[in-house]
């Protein structure tokens, strides 16, 4: 990856005020109504579309309603469920032994611990941090694809690896950082898009450390 001019200390203070000030409220689009739901949506939307996790998952709920009916769900039938989402098969087996863990070592309940939600199949880091971020509003970062070229193309980060960036944003932040997060997603998914990233007029453009290289 080309080595960008990192942002100065100063460029970084803007850079967070400004996406505090265009996404003041942002939260997920994945769609839930508890914790068990937001955990199963996460899952899900590794390498898959939040529009077609959210697809996906009103039938996935309705069947299996909570960890204990998930846990005892017959396999085949979870794939059949979620069978539209990238990597079906292992996430359909990581959800079963997630729930199946739920009620093994949390009584049914899911852990709103990040430690702890680590130990399930299936939850990695960016999980549990994304469930911690969107549930409890928890001060963590989490990088995904979005998170990932947004922070690079602004000079946040010159890391090779998403665990690394996410300690540098981390560092450099500070505090606010699940806001940040939801908004550094947004800002990708839609305007600093990986494609034809929508440039002209962006609020970011003063410190864009890469916008030659999408002029026409």
């Amino acid at each position: 990856m080309k080595k960008i001019k990192p942002a100065t200390k100063k460029e970084i203070e803007a850079i967070k005020a400004l996406f505090i000030e265009n996404y003041p409220n942002s939260v997920t689009e994945l769609e839930y109504k508890n914790l068990y739901e937001l955990l199963i949506a996460v899952m899900l939307s590794a390498q898959c579309t939040d529009k077609r996790v959210n697809i996906i998952t009103p039938a996935l709920f309705e069947a299996y309603p909570d960890p204990v009916s998930l846990a005892n769900a017959d396999l085949h039938d979870v794939k059949a469920l979620i069978n539209t989402c990238s990597f079906f098969n292992n996430k359909a087996k990581n959800l079963l032994k997630m729930a199946q863990s739920v009620v093994e070592n949390y009584n049914g309940e899911i852990p709103l611990e990040r430690n702890e939600l680590v130990k399930l199949a299936g939850v990695g880091q960016k999980t549990a941090n994304v469930v911690m971020i969107e549930y409890a509003g928890a001060n963590l970062m989490a990088v995904d694809t979005h998170v990932f070229r947004v922070a690079h193309r602004l000079g946040l980060s010159n890391a090779t690896t998403a665990v690394k960036t996410e300690e540098e944003l981390t560092k450099k932040f500070k505090t606010d950082l699940h806001r940040l997060h939801q908004a550094m997603v947004l800002f990708g998914r839609y305007r600093c898009k990986a494609v034809k990233p929508e440039c002209a007029g962006c609020f970011m453009e003063a410190y864009c450390k890469t916008k030659e290289t999408f002029k026409v």
